[in-house]
């Protein structure tokens, strides 16, 4: 080759590098704008649409609003110090350890980017580039219902104590039908602290008038509360029976923080009679320190077919199948950490897991160990925070072979250094078995982990959890 030709090889070789590198520089600094690019309009509003003002809206459950400039103006302190320590949005998971259906956490780069407008002078940009708000359903977080029923309005005395009532909420549909799940939405002042309901499928020829009976009861619940309940509420069919059959327990759950779950079409649900009542047998109340009214309700989601594959659930823990070593008592002035296990006997695809503790709660994880000595992650929590207890749906179910080890382990901090803490000077906490006493008080313990699942089938892997 000629020194001509070699030199003009050169510099298109130049050239070339040189279109490239400013290709490249272009593309980066589109990508991260500078302080004085960023604009609420066409960066930060979006990114609150996204993650923000589902409950930060008039009426949401958030205690502001940030659906506006001026409203996200005035609480830009609270917003930085908020995002920055991960407090809010609030989603306790670690993503780094599992992900789940959901998921609500700020990216590094949309911190930036409010990070960046809160100190390039917090310009409000080109109003043309503002995007529409989200539509709001403060009713349901799962869209239109088909039914929804309303307690009877609860009186919530300010004394800073718990309360626990038992509740009916009778209904009469057109046909017997199928529920493809049951949602319960707090009330507006966002009080209950937790319920398990079940609900009740009447036969139409046993059962003239479901409506009869008291739907309330003030109860401080002990082990005979549950066939009195049935009684004074007419929960019995009119002969003052009621098969097992009719009972399907668990059919509804609340914790704090808990939104509606909705399982792909031929996953979970169950049959729904004519005639049927939900059934809550306590109703939890923490504690508050004015007087309220509660008027929480329930959304029926109906099934179009039967399901083909019917959820169970596993817990492990207090009231559940699996000891806790050593026994929950944390005695004053200590933090501790305990475990809980238990082996599976067949094969599962696990599609929802729940921790749950109270006030005590610092840090949670759970993973399977197979016997091929594999590692599962399930969930961890590296700082607990007992306002926000979700139940945790993964994208696609998880295989648990026969064998499997579930573990969970969960530490406790019982010093003066956890603000939750219920007494100070701090005292000897321990776990209250629902046998012991009724449903766990708020200032007591509990150490539990909830798994719903289905027996495994080939291909379960591969399910969109969030094709609902």
């Amino acid at each position: 080759m000629s020194k001509k030709k070699l030199f003009i090889l050169l510099i298109l070789s130049l050239v070339a590098t040189l279109i490239s590198y400013q290709f490249i520089k272009k593309a980066l600094i589109g990508r991260g704008k500078s302080s004085m690019e960023v604009t609420y309009s066409a960066d930060v509003a979006p990114i609150l649409n996204q993650h923000c003002v589902s409950c930060h809206h008039d009426g949401g459950s958030g205690p502001f609003a940030l659906t506006s400039y001026d409203e996200v103006m005035r609480k830009k302190k609270t917003i930085r110090k908020v995002i920055s320590q991960n407090i809010m949005p609030p989603w306790p998971a670690d993503p780094t350890y599992t992900h789940f259906v959901d998921e609500n956490v700020l990216s590094d780069e949309e911190k930036q980017t409010i990070y960046k407008w809160m100190t390039g002078g917090h310009l409000f940009g080109d109003s043309s580039e503002l995007p529409a708000l989200p539509s709001f359903n403060d009713l349901s977080s799962l869209g239109k219902p088909d039914v929804t029923l309303y307690m009877d309005s609860i009186f919530i005395e300010g004394n800073n104590r718990d309360k626990f009532f038992s509740v009916k909420i009778p209904f009469e549909l057109p046909k017997d039908t199928f529920l493809r799940t049951i949602e319960f939405v707090t009330g507006e002042h966002n009080i209950v602290h937790h319920l398990n309901g079940h609900l009740i499928n009447y036969d139409a020829d046993k059962k003239n008038d479901v409506l009869a009976g008291k739907r309330v009861l003030n109860v401080e619940v002990h082990p005979e509360q549950f066939l009195e309940d049935f009684a004074e509420m007419q929960l019995f069919h009119d002969n003052g029976q009621l098969g097992q059959n009719n009972r399907i327990e668990s059919a509804v759950n609340y914790l704090p923080g808990v939104r509606g779950t909705r399982y792909p079409e031929s996953i979970g649900g169950f049959p729904v009679n004519r005639k049927a009542a939900i059934y809550i047998k306590s109703l939890h109340y923490g504690p508050v320190q004015h007087d309220a009214w509660d008027r929480s309700h329930f959304n029926l989601f109906f099934s179009k077919t039967p399901p083909t594959r019917p959820t169970s659930e596993l817990m492990l823990g207090t009231n559940g199948l699996s000891a806790i070593q050593p026994q929950l008592i944390i005695p004053p002035d200590t933090v501790m950490t305990f475990r809980t296990s238990y082996r599976l006997t067949y094969d599962i695809s696990l599609l929802t897991v729940n921790p749950h503790l109270h006030l005590l709660g610092k840090n949670f994880l759970a993973y399977g160990l197979t016997l091929e000595g594999d590692t599962i992650p399930l969930i961890r929590i590296n700082r607990w925070d007992f306002r926000w207890q979700y139940f945790y749906t993964y994208r696609h179910p998880v295989k648990l072979p026969k064998g499997t080890l579930i573990v969970a382990e969960a530490t406790f901090d019982n010093t003066s250094n956890n603000l939750n803490n219920p007494y100070d000077p701090p005292r000897t906490i321990k776990e209250r078995f629902e046998f012991e006493g009724g449903s766990m008080r708020t200032t007591d313990e509990m150490f539990q982990f909830i798994l719903t699942y289905i027996p495994y089938e080939s291909g379960d892997e591969t399910i969109d959890m969030t094709a609902n």
